[in-house]
């Protein structure tokens, strides 16, 4: 296929395509899908070889958050029977972590529910992250506390975090179809906020909420712009309590050619594959690996993963390793450029223009980077050719019977799942 051959050649050269070649992608037939991910899968091995970073997850505070993004468990007015409570301490977070990096972790992301942090929220988490990073020499902190006020992301830098989420979750025309209490603009300001003190900016999207092809290669585009170091990719977990829990709308097939337009755009980027994927790509997992070059290791921040055991022997089977604490994740021109930025020059890698707007969100609450989601917007998101799928009409084959609320870990007395 031409196209295909197109990208690739494209993605070597970290060349953007175009939204004609994007689109395409999206709409490409079941049968032609294991030709796009060994064509996405050549530029995934040459910008990361075949190594998966793990990520892992810790909710400082679950639940009770003022925000109303409908694809959230813990959003204003949510009837989901997740798990509440309020700020762990930095000992109990950071014993957290150490289960996550024991497991074989090379990042831990903090999040908690709610707008934004106040500064007494900033300290409390800079306290955490110093914990965390006492006892686990070489791990990475990823911060994810929602918008941010002027001067916080300085200070969580000095505290030692190395990357902040904030994701930008979908398109800017459809972002007030789901989120009504703060903007698609806010969102961007806080990603560049975190560039600008010198972390390393974490911002993807949530698949499955309704949303057209063109909304889904608008988010992206706007990722590339935005230049973010990793994108994480969440599939909607619709989750009963929340206004798009009747939203089944994937397959296994769309998923991976959602991931592939992923790589295609963004080439030399940690691309990970976030919440909803056991649900989502259930036994094409492994195919997703070689398109993602990060996952999350067990459980999300309000429901259950796939065992950590499980996913460690399907990078394993597949043929791929676990990235060690030695190993750079970013290809050098990347890494070398976030140096700089952290030293205070300023500059920010690769990005092919200047970005604009503001703002952006996480996991859980104001955010959401890990997955715990759940839909937006009328709209298509059929396959080209195919009849669309009625919006609230669950797609063939969903599997309800997949999502499980998570009861264990942080804020219960059970060991988590790592």
């Amino acid at each position: 296929m031409e196209l295909l051959k197109t990208l690739v050649d494209k993605g070597l050269r970290r060349e953007l395509p175009t939204r004609e070649e994007a689109l395409a992608v999206l709409a490409t037939a079941d049968d032609d899908v294991l030709d796009v991910v060994a064509a996405a899968g050549k530029v995934r091995r040459a910008w990361f070889g075949r190594r998966v970073k793990l990520n892992y997850l810790v909710n400082l505070k679950s639940g009770l958050c003022p925000e109303d993004c409908s694809y959230c468990s813990q959003r204003l007015g949510s009837r989901a029977d997740i798990l509440k409570y309020t700020w762990l301490k930095p000992d109990e977070a950071a014993a957290a972590a150490g289960a996550g990096v024991s497991g074989g972790a090379k990042r831990v992301c903090l999040v908690a529910s709610g707008r934004g942090p106040t500064d007494r929220d900033v300290e409390r988490v800079s306290r955490t992250i110093e914990a965390i990073k006492e006892q686990n020499e070489g791990v990475e902190v990823c911060a994810c506390l929602g918008l941010l006020s002027d001067g916080q992301a300085a200070r969580l830098r000095e505290a030692g975090a190395d990357a902040y989420n904030h994701n930008l979750n979908t398109s800017e025309a459809t972002y007030g179809d789901i989120t009504t209490t703060h903007t698609y603009a806010d969102r961007v300001t806080t990603v560049q906020q975190a560039q600008a003190a010198g972390m390393s900016a974490c911002s993807g999207l949530i698949a499955g909420m309704g949303e057209t092809d063109e909304d889904l290669v608008d988010v992206v585009f706007s990722l590339r712009e935005l230049d973010p170091d990793s994108v994480p990719v969440n599939f909607l977990i619709p989750i009963e309590g929340t206004p798009l829990a009747e939203e089944w709308q994937l397959t296994p097939q769309r998923c991976l050619r959602i991931l592939a337009m992923v790589r295609f755009v963004c080439p030399d980027v940690e691309v990970r594959l976030a919440g909803g994927r056991e649900i989502h790509l259930r036994s094409l997992q492994p195919l997703a690996l070689h398109l993602a070059n990060s996952i999350f290791l067990g459980d999300y921040l309000t429901t259950e993963g796939q065992a950590g055991k499980d996913d460690l022997a399907m990078i394993a089977d597949a043929g791929f390793e676990v990235e060690g604490t030695d190993t750079t994740t970013l290809p050098t021109h990347r890494a070398d450029a976030l140096a700089a930025a952290q030293a205070g020059c300023g500059s920010h890698g690769g990005s092919e223009g200047g970005t604009t707007g503001a703002g952006c969100g996480s996991a859980g609450g104001g955010c959401a980077p890990c997955g715990d989601a759940a839909g937006t917007a009328s709209g298509a998101g059929a396959e080209a050719g195919a009849e669309p799928v009625p919006a609230g009409a669950p797609a063939a084959g969903a599997r309800t019977d997949l999502v499980a609320v998570r009861r264990r870990g942080v804020g219960t007395d059970l060991p988590p799942n790592a």
